[in-house]
């Protein structure tokens, strides 16, 4: 008995110390106490795969399925050949002033006829309805997506007997997972029934519905999908089309798809997928899926707000910021709901996260749920690597070398030219032709901007093996394109791209006719410049193509600056044309500003102040007016230091582009402004564009007190931030690479060596503890 007390006092305390721990953990949860009818106000699962949106009601819940290589189409070679016969006359058009008549040429020479919607487009896997119509008039209705577990959970009362639904989606064992049970047994009632298409192939056995189908009627992926039913007592019959389940104690729903995107044998990987599944009991499944979760999610800690968020649920915590107020833990929820999205559907080894991630409702999708690569699916993954999420960066990564084969072909088609090019949209596919309306078509940078993350991942990571066999080799292609695209403007000697278009945007011309193509535009050369850049300093690290680093200095030294117009705004074209629409959502020419780092207040003091000018006169002509674009301009005022003006566009962002679930609304529900909101407010408590940690850069007063902890800097270091009354409390940071470390708190700067895992702790005056 002696030897056993001391063993029993450690296992209490550490038991004890373990519940505290547990307690101390902040509850993040988006509840409401009643169901919805809205698929954009549902409470959305993935694995970076699998996706449900759950919508929470009982007498019919529909949960909309959704795996991510559902799209209809193909890859389309729909380049205009010999386009490059007309660049000359188009061009000469521009230097000459006529932008109608160019964007005539244009239309007809290097532009494809735009697709119609729902051609190339990601579409649901189903709609699974669970029914019981005795399931009205409730009490106690709770549904609720719990951040820290990623499960969705709805529970509710009926005649004395207390009902509770599950809902994950498991990336370790490729499998949804629902579970309907309640605390008497024999209480488990439902129907369960599969919808689609009429051309959907649907198979009910005794406790399996089996659905596939070739989308897109029979123009693009084939599918086959299994929904198992394991039941704990009752009974289960198939009647009238549907699967009846009767008196059951608990029922387990297990759902695998796949289709031939990746496999030739959809059914054989579908079926093998659902018998890994179900060699599984519910509690390993769940306990798999939280730990592999959790050791993405629970890298960063934020913390503004000591309320448990479990007063109000979350449509009237959000109503009260509506109405004029603001709210310190749904700026934090909402940060964390961005991670949680990006793990739920960007993991390894699958597709990037699209315009809606993975969740998408019916088959037309808004804009296809596609690629837009002017700037949407950057946005995505602005947050990844500062977020500790660099693993979900891989799908993106992957994906912008795999636009080369296609963007090879259009660049030798359409423009003549080497290396490889893709325009203002994608899918999966990887099409890559200019197609549509000029204004939007005519912008041959999407490539170009991708490439950006594949040398930020580089920035984080400092791998060098990563650099030298894939990432560089796909930037050299990139920029070798505009090695031959750009041109001499004949009047200046600069050398310029285009023809081209400022995303979007239109201008008006000498005649006051409404324009959109130009040669040279702003945001043009801060991608190109970039670009060269990240060339030039990739083959210095590697030690290698010193002729093509010349090639692109030499070219470099010929593009024109960045010029300030005469009211003092950064100029959005390489001349000072007037604005058809000056509150325009895209705000390109600050490029530089964000998500580069060509403008500082250190490196460009009147850069930096015209930038300021330009957001100033956009918000106040009207912009920022969907979600996406507002988020982006928490971005900007991060980057210029103005905290209290990127809390104002947060608050903003709440009020006028938020939906009841913190779904982000463009509107409608588009994915992008959820992701940017997350590296907007990370740019808020530190930046590292600049060779630096820069510590709580734009704290604004709202946010008094408070921590983040688990972030990364750029030159692989992990860190800690705690403040109190809006002054730096302390400062830990972990170096993960051994490299020197510059930090940086208001006017301090102070620089140390460090080694590799070594912990470094400062106080508030930066001085090491």
């Amino acid at each position: 008995m002696k030897n056993i007390l001391p063993i029993l006092l450690i296992f209490i305390i550490f038991g004890c110390s373990k519940t505290a721990e547990i307690e101390q953990e902040t509850p993040l949860k988006i509840w409401f106490n009643q169901p919805t009818t809205k698929w954009d106000e549902g409470l959305p699962i993935g694995n970076g795969s699998l996706g449900s949106m759950i919508y929470g009601t009982p007498t019919k819940e529909i949960i909309c399925l959704n795996e991510e290589t559902i799209w209809s189409g193909k890859k389309w070679y729909n380049d205009k050949k010999d386009g490059n016969k007309a660049l000359g006359e188009i061009r000469q058009l521009l230097f000459d002033g006529e932008y109608v008549e160019a964007e005539k040429v244009v239309a007809e020479k290097l532009l494809a006829k735009r697709l119609p919607s729902g051609t190339n487009a990601n579409q649901m896997l189903g709609n699974l309805f669970i029914e019981n119509s005795d399931l009205d008039s409730l009490l106690n209705y709770k549904r609720e997506l719990d951040l820290n577990h990623s499960i969705v959970t709805t529970s509710f009362q009926k005649n004395g007997i207390t009902y509770k639904n599950e809902y994950f989606s498991s990336f370790p064992d490729k499998v949804m997972v629902f579970k309907y049970s309640a605390d008497k047994d024999s209480s488990v009632s439902f129907s369960a029934g599969v919808k689609r298409t009429e051309n959907t192939k649907i198979e009910l056995a005794e406790n399996v519905i089996k659905f596939s189908e070739h989308v897109g009627d029979g123009i693009g992926v084939k599918f086959y999908a299994i929904i198992h039913f394991e039941t704990k007592g009752g009974k289960l019959e198939v009647k009238d089309g549907k699967l009846v389940i009767s008196e059951a104690d608990e029922v387990i729903i297990r759902v695998t798809a796949v289709s031939d995107y990746r496999t030739d044998s959809p059914k054989t990987l579908c079926q093998q997928n659902l018998d890994h599944a179900l060699s599984l009991n519910y509690n390993e499944l769940k306990e798999k899926h939280i730990a592999d979760y959790r050791s993405l999610f629970k890298r960063v800690d934020f913390h503004i707000s000591d309320n448990d968020g479990l007063d109000l649920p979350t449509n009237q915590r959000l109503k009260k910021v509506k109405n004029g107020g603001f709210d310190n833990y749904l700026t934090q929820l909402q940060y964390q709901f961005g991670r949680y999205l990006l793990i739920s559907s960007s993991r390894p080894g699958t597709l990037p996260a699209n315009l809606q991630g993975i969740w998408v409702n019916g088959l037309t999708p808004p804009w296809n749920s596609d690629y837009h690569i002017n700037i949407n699916v950057q946005m995505n993954y602005w947050m990844s690597e500062m977020t500790n999420l660099s693993e979900c960066h891989e799908p993106f990564l992957e994906y912008i070398g795999n636009l080369r084969e296609m963007g090879r072909i259009t660049a030798k088609e359409t423009y003549g030219c080497s290396g490889f090019v893709a325009h203002h949209t994608s899918d999966i596919w990887h099409n890559t032709f200019g197609f549509g309306r000029a204004r939007y078509g005519m912008w041959p940078m999407g490539a170009a901007w991708c490439c950006q993350h594949l040398y930020t991942h580089f920035e984080y990571t400092e791998d060098k093996e990563y650099l030298k066999n894939y990432a560089y080799p796909v930037m050299k292609e990139a920029a070798q394109f505009f090695v031959d695209f750009m041109v001499i403007d004949p009047k200046t000697g600069q050398l310029l791209s285009g023809p081209s278009v400022s995303p979007e945007n239109s201008f008006l011309d000498k005649n006051g006719e409404m324009a959109t193509i130009s040669m040279g535009s702003t945001m043009d050369r801060e991608i190109i410049f970039e670009l060269f850049q990240n060339c030039i300093s990739a083959a210095d690290i590697l030690g290698i193509d010193i002729d093509f680093k010349n090639t692109l200095q030499s070219k470099m030294q010929q593009m024109p600056p960045l010029k300030i117009g005469s009211d003092g705004r950064l100029m959005e074209w390489v001349e000072e044309f007037k604005e058809e629409n000056e509150g325009h959502r895209h705000i390109s020419h600050l490029y530089a500003l964000h998500p580069s780092n060509q403008i500082s207040k250190t490196k460009t003091p009147e850069l930096f102040e015209a930038a300021k000018k330009t957001i100033e006169h956009r918000l106040a002509n009207g912009g920022g007016h969907t979600g996406w674009s507002r988020a982006w301009i928490i971005n900007f005022w991060a980057r210029l230091l103005e905290p209290q003006k990127a809390h104002e566009n947060i608050v903003a962002l709440q009020q006028k582009s938020t939906l009841p679930n913190l779904l982000d609304k463009h509107p409608p529900f588009q994915i992008d402004g959820n992701f940017g909101l997350v590296s907007g407010v990370t740019e808020m408590l530190m930046q590292s564009h600049e060779g630096e940690i820069f510590v709580l850069p734009a704290l604004p007063k709202e946010w008094a007190n408070g921590s983040i902890k688990g972030i990364v800097a750029r030159k692989g270091f992990e860190v800690d931030i705690e403040w109190k009354e809006g002054k730096l409390q302390s400062l830990v940071v972990r170096s993960k690479l051994g490299n020197n470390l510059q930090v940086r708190y208001g006017k301090t700067l102070k620089s140390f060596d460090t080694k590799v895992g070594e912990v470094l702790k400062f106080n508030n005056q930066l001085l090491k503890l």
